[in-house]
């Protein structure tokens, strides 16, 4: 555990793209402007914005897309960003071609030009993207009154980032009920932080009992302490969905008590393809009653259970549970306690899974036993996996060949993830030469923290340098010598920024690495050499799928 600990205080620093800073949005709202008012095949067909329709189009379409990207986020909070800024540009892009291809037009009724433009204004009503403070009567007053307008057609509520108290719980609650027939997706995550435990359970009783009978599709918990009086506090929401598609529960202090009670309350998850449960002080009772929500969830997609203090009875009843959700896309079980014997009875339910794209199993003590019965497993199915991710699983060279074999067959494969594992050089030369054919979609391999020396870091450099969509190679904290290192940088000389950095490499981390590293570029060069390292890959068999 001590190791374990020093490992995850190593880990490499990750940078994150979002939220993207003011001057970068307000950037980005001058130059739709200046695209909006130039010139265009739009233009001569439907006439040209002025710069102040150009103007007001683009912060109001600037605001759209930056919320529908912080959604979008805010329920992939572990991510580095780069698809919600993805997301953001892409909805700046269509938003803008919509408003080209309308034309100018005047203001009136009150509506504004993007009111005709972008439904998004009108579908979706979020006050998450200000500051995070409490909400009193008078502000929710004021806030809430767009809802409040006869007609309004919104269908999606944020009130998450803002800490509701009684007062404004109650000025809600006429509006939540006015709204129950349109609303589908409701997010109250984050609304009750500071407040004493007696007054957050009642606001929670009021939303809850205002909004009971809404149809939704989507509802998001997270982030507020829940516990199980939380949990039942909002019952009554919970008990009259039969039709939610997609659910969060984020670190929201589910122990075993409150995991029985969300069991116990969600009637109907037949529709459920999204359930996030990250962050939670589950245990393994809990976890064997979150498998019960699992086992009723056929049409399940997305699954997180992440961080959840899981051991190896709830991780074997999660993977018992989860062979009957044969259309899981993504599964994120990171950083629990599962063991040898969870990760072998989750192998057993992947034979069914053949449309997994993300598979996240890191720091699940997996060891070599383990990881080599999932490798095999995703190996024979899980045909467009594009991710995996087994980091700090105390794996060893000896689990290598079974999963360079299944990394050889995934040519849709984005992103491998092996760091902080014992591979060594050994390890790490059979993964390169798995990777050397095919693998046009790769963009990321990280096998920082697994113990490789000069052999096996510039074998990886080469087998990843051509790759046509190939972003990072991460080997930082490795036993690299100062000639491996100008090695690197000279295959990576064209495309500098592909190679991560090395700042907390130790070239003198093993002793007589200068010696071994000698040994093995003799041994990889030449004929002999190439004898040399196919005596490495004996037990290795590559083959692609035709």
């Amino acid at each position: 555990m001590q190791d374990r600990m020093e490992n995850f205080q190593q880990r490499p620093f990750s940078i994150k793209l979002w939220p993207p800073s003011q001057s970068t949005r307000l950037m980005l709202v001058e130059r739709m402007t200046k695209n909006l008012s130039t010139p265009s095949i739009f233009s001569r067909k439907n006439g040209l914005l002025s710069k102040e329709d150009a103007e007001e189009n683009a912060r109001q379409i600037e605001e759209v897309a930056f919320a529908t990207a912080n959604e979008h986020h805010e329920k992939e909070p572990d991510g580095d960003g780069s698809s919600a800024v993805q997301l953001y540009a892409k909805e700046s892009s269509k938003l803008m071609v919509e408003v080209l291809k309308r034309g100018p037009q005047i203001k009136n009724e009150g509506l504004t030009i993007s009111d005709k433009v972008t439904p998004s204004l009108k579908t979706f009503f979020d006050i998450s993207g200000g500051r995070r403070d409490f909400i009193d009567e008078q502000e929710a007053e004021e806030v809430f009154r767009p809802l409040k307008e006869q007609g309004n057609s919104y269908t999606k509520i944020c009130f998450s980032n803002r800490s509701f108290g009684i007062g404004a719980a109650r000025i809600v609650e006429p509006i939540l009920v006015s709204l129950k027939d349109q609303l589908i997706e409701v997010d109250l995550s984050d609304f009750i932080a500071g407040r004493p435990e007696e007054e957050a359970l009642e606001v929670m009783n009021i939303f809850s009992s205002a909004l009971e009978g809404c149809v939704l599709k989507s509802l998001n918990l997270s982030n507020n302490a829940l516990g199980e009086k939380g949990v039942r506090a909002f019952a009554a929401l919970l008990k009259s969905q039969s039709s939610l598609e997609q659910l969060y529960l984020m670190n929201d202090g589910i122990s075993e008590e409150a995991a029985r009670a969300v069991c116990e309350l969600i009637p109907s998850t037949e529709k459920l393809k999204v359930l996030h449960f990250h962050n939670n002080m589950t245990g393994d009772e809990g976890a064997i009653a979150i498998s019960e929500v699992v086992r009723r969830s056929p049409v399940l997609e997305d699954f997180r259970c992440s961080s959840t203090r899981v051991d190896s009875e709830g991780g074997c009843a999660l993977a018992e549970a989860l062979g009957t959700c044969t259309h899981l896309e993504k599964l994120d079980l990171r950083d629990n306690m599962f063991g040898v014997d969870a990760g072998v009875a989750l192998s057993k339910s992947f034979s069914g899974h053949a449309g997994l794209r993300e598979v996240y199993l890191s720091y699940l003590n997996l060891e070599n036993e383990g990881a080599t019965a999932l490798a095999n497993a995703l190996k024979e199915s899980a045909t467009s996996l594009e991710i995996l991710d087994l980091a700090g699983n105390d794996i060893t060279a000896k689990a290598a060949p079974a999963i360079a074999a299944c990394v050889a067959v995934k040519q849709f494969l984005t992103k491998l993830n092996l760091a902080e594992n014992d591979l060594k050089d050994e390890g790490a030369i059979i993964i390169a030469k798995a990777l050397e054919d095919g693998h046009s979609q790769l963009e990321e391999v990280d096998l920082s923290t697994t113990s490789i020396r000069r052999a096996g870091a510039r074998l990886l450099a080469q087998a990843v340098v051509h790759k046509p969509k190939f972003k990072l190679l991460n080997i930082d904290a490795n036993f690299i010598s100062d000639e491996g290192i100008d090695e690197l940088k000279e295959i990576f000389k064209k495309s500098p920024e592909m190679l991560g950095p090395l700042d907390e490499n130790d070239p003198e981390g093993e002793e007589n690495v200068g010696d071994e590293d000698e040994d093995e570029t003799k041994e990889e060069e030449g004929d002999e050499n190439e004898d040399g390292l196919e005596s490495k890959l004996k037990h290795l068999e590559v083959k692609q799928e035709e």
